[in-house]
């Protein structure tokens, strides 16, 4: 695969997004090879799967915008969020534990990826944020829900109002992600965490995440119409494109904000 790279460690799956001068945004490719990675997970005999991003800078840093800037129209934005929050789902439905290993920064597209995975694992100094009100935008790939169900309604409502972006530390705290890790130990960390969760028989596994998705489910595919239509009104919005073109600029000129 061009954007990712998949490996095997005994039970363990790796999914590794490997786009470091994107800073690890997903472009459609890197989500048709996700969906595709996460298709031959189901088929697999792995017990565990983590994903990751490659370097020390970021997670997913979000979509990526340059490819996607040419792209202003509803019907554009409804297939793209459709189809990805389809591919987030997935994770939901495998029959094994999916681990987000947050590596860096998780801002907006990828807040929402972390979030879909069955829990998380952060870098102290990670970046987390729901970030897409600052673009005049909204998330569209079940990040909404997900979030209320992690941390409480109110506070899903401050953080994707606002646009905070929380520490690893922080993020901890706000019961964002399950574990904070200093940078030095990350690794080994979150490999010793999955390789303890393999330890257990792949059915019982199968099992407890089966009765978690009937009692709470990760994935709410019946959200998904009244989503994805308000995200292609808002995506073609003209202030949309003039919040992104404003923050575009208070980047080049200062210290990285978002």
């Amino acid at each position: 695969m061009a954007d990712l790279r998949v490996e095997r460690d005994g039970p363990v799956v790796v999914i590794t997004v490997d786009r470091p001068k994107a800073r690890n945004a997903l472009a459609a490719g890197t989500i048709e090879e996700l969906d595709a990675a996460l298709g031959e997970l189901a088929r697999s005999d792995a017990s565990v799967a983590v994903l990751t991003g490659a370097g020390d800078r970021a997670f997913i840093s979000g979509g990526d915008l340059k490819e996607l800037e040419g792209q202003r129209g509803k019907e554009f934005a409804a297939a793209m969020a459709a189809g990805m929050r389809r591919t987030l789902d997935r994770i939901a439905e495998l029959p094994i534990p999916v681990i987000a290993a947050v590596n860096g920064a998780a801002l907006g597209g990828g807040a929402e990826t972390a979030i879909a995975c069955d829990f998380r694992i952060a870098v102290n100094d990670a970046r987390i944020g729901f970030t897409q009100v600052l673009l005049g935008l909204m998330p569209a790939w079940g990040g909404i829900e997900r979030l209320a169900e992690s941390t409480g309604r109110s506070r899903a409502l401050y953080l994707l109002l606002t646009g905070t972006v929380l520490s690893g530390r922080e993020a901890a705290a706000w019961g964002l992600v399950e574990e904070s890790v200093p940078r030095p130990d990350f690794e080994s960390r979150w490999r010793a965490l999955a390789a303890q969760v393999a330890r257990a028989p792949r059915p019982a596994l199968a099992g407890i995440k089966a009765a978690m998705q009937a009692a709470h489910p990760g994935s709410r595919p019946d959200l998904a119409g009244p989503a994805v239509a308000d995200f292609a009104r808002v995506w073609a919005d003209e202030a949309h494109w003039r919040m992104a073109a404003d923050l575009e600029r208070a980047r080049r000129a200062g210290p990285e904000r978002a």
